[in-house]
C-alpha cells in the first residue's frame, strides 16, 4: 500500500508495507522463508538476492516502523543489542561515545565491556542534567545515546534539547525509546538520528518473539548501518519478522490501555506506607514529568519503579510472592511481570556502578500488562506483605 501521511498512527501501522498478497488476494503478507533468490541474469541483481542482505516479510515490518517513526528507512535485528552493536559500528578507534546515566544493563555490557575492546571510549554522564551532560562531551565524542523513559529510573530526557546539543558538537544522537514505543515518542521528530527499539519488548508485545530494529531520518546513515548490518549479519528472522508486523497492528491499543494501569497502580503505590518512593513520569512530582508530558503522546507509559522499605531479601521476596506478576526480565507483553534490577537487568553492572547510578537493592521494576487494574493491585498488595 502506498503511504498515505495524512493517514493516523493505527491506519499506517495495519496497512504500511503489509500489501495483500497479489497471487491469492491474502489480506496478511506471507511469509518469505527462502534463503536465496533467482536473479534475472549473471550480475543482473533483482530486489532480494540472499536473505542475509534482504527478505520480503524483513521488508515489509521495517517498512512499517519506519512509517511510525517518521524515518526514511528502518532495519531489523536478530535481538535490540544487536540493533545497538550495529549503531557504534559507525565508530572507530580513538573515538567516544557518551551514553546516558540511566540505561539498561546489557548496554551498559556492551559499551563497557564490547565496544572498548575496538579502541572507542565510553563515558556515562546524567542526561536529565543538560549543563552536566554537555560538559562531558568531547572533541573525540561521535555518537551520544539516550534512553527516555531511562532503565531502570525512569529518568526523562529532554530529547530535542540533547539532539541540539550533539548536533551543535557534530555528534549524532541514538535514542532507544523501546520503554515508550513509537505510541508515546517519536524521537526522529524531536531531532534524534536514530531510534533504537528491542522489537522484543512492546512492538512484538506478546513475550514470543527475540527481535529489535534501527530506524533513521538520513539516506546516508541508513546505508551506512545497513552495510554493518548486512556484513555482519545479525538480521531478524523472517517468522520474527511477521511476528513483529502482527504486533504493530495492536501496538497502539495495547501501550495506551498498559499505561492508563500504570498510572492507577503509580498513584496507588505512592500512597502506601510500605513504599519508599515510585518512579514514575505520569506523577506530577516526578523530576521529568512536565518533559514527558510535551515530549509523550498523551500517556507516559507501562514501566515503573519503585522502592520498597526494606533490604535486599524483602525486595526479593516481594518479587518472589507475586502471582499475577510474573519474575521475570523483559518488558512490553500483554503479560504483567516483576524483577529487582540490582540482581536481574541490571545484575551486568559492577556493584560499584550501581551504587553510583542510584539502583538500590530495594529497587523494584514492574511491566504492566493487559490485566485488569484491580487484580494487578490485589496482587501486589499481597506479595507487599511477604
Amino acid at each position: 500500500m502506498t503511504e498515505n501521511p495524512n493517514h493516523h498512527f493505527r491506519t499506517r501501522a495495519i496497512h504500511v508495507g503489509q500489501d495483500r498478497d497479489p497471487q491469492t488476494g491474502a489480506i496478511v503478507p506471507p511469509i518469505h522463508v527462502a534463503s536465496t533468490f533467482v536473479q534475472p541474469g549473471a550480475g543482473d541483481w533483482g530486489k532480494f538476492d540472499y536473505s542475509r542482505s534482504g527478505n520480503p516479510t524483513r521488508a515489509a515490518f521495517e517498512a512499517t516502523l519506519a512509517s511510525l517513526e517518521g524515518g526514511v528507512g528502518g532495519l531489523a535485528f536478530a535481538s535490540g543489542m544487536a540493533a545497538t552493536h550495529c549503531a557504534t559500528m559507525i565508530l572507530s578507534s580513538g573515538d567516544h561515545i557518551l551514553a546516558g546515566a540511566d540505561i539498561y544493563g546489557g548496554t551498559f555490557r556492551l559499551l563497557h565491556k564490547v565496544v572498548n575492546q575496538a579502541g572507542i571510549h565510553v563515558s556515562l554522564a546524567p542526561s536529565t542534567n543538560l549543563a552536566a551532560f554537555e560538559a562531558a562531551i568531547k572533541p573525540s565524542t561521535k555518537l551520544i545515546w539516550v534512553e527516555s523513559p531511562g532503565n531502570p529510573l525512569m529518568s526523562i530526557t529532554d530529547i530535542a534539547a540533547v539532539a541540539e546539543i550533539a548536533h551543535r558538537h557534530g555528534a549524532l544522537l541514538g535514542v532507544d525509546s523501546t520503554f515508550a514505543s513509537p505510541v508515546l515518542t517519536r524521537p526522529l521528530e524531536l531531532g534524534a538520528d536514530i531510534v533504537m527499539h528491542s522489537a522484543t519488548k512492546y512492538i512484538g508485545g506478546h513475550s514470543d518473539l527475540l527481535g529489535g530494529a534501527l530506524v533513521v531520518r538520513d539516506k546516508a546513515l541508513r546505508d551506512r548501518l545497513y552495510f554493518f548490518q548486512n556484513a555482519t549479519g545479525a538480521v531478524m528472522g523472517p517468522w520474527e519478522c511477521f511476528l513483529a508486523s502482527r504486533g504493530l497492528k495492536t501496538l497502539d491499543l495495547r501501550v495506551r490501555e498498559q499505561s492508563k494501569t500504570a498510572l492507577l497502580l503509580a498513584q496507588w503505590l505512592e500512597r502506601d506506607a510500605r513504599i519508599n518512593r515510585v518512579l514514575y513520569p505520569g506523577l506530577p512530582d516526578h523530576p521529568g514529568h512536565s518533559i514527558a508530558a510535551r515530549q509523550m503522546d498523551g500517556a507516559f507509559g507501562a514501566m515503573l519503579t519503585f522502592e520498597v522499605k526494606g533490604d535486599f531479601q524483602k525486595t526479593k521476596r516481594v518479587c518472589q510472592a507475586t502471582q499475577l506478576f510474573q519474575l521475570a526480565v523483559s518488558l512490553g507483553a500483554v503479560e504483567s511481570l516483576i524483577e529487582q534490577p540490582a540482581s536481574m537487568s541490571h545484575a551486568s553492572y559492577d556493584p560499584a556502578a550501581r551504587a553510583a547510578h542510584g539502583i538500590t537493592d530495594g529497587l523494584i521494576r514492574l511491566s504492566v500488562g493487559l490485566e485488569a487494574f484491580e487484580d494487578l493491585r490485589a496482587d501486589l498488595d499481597q506479595a507487599l506483605n511477604a
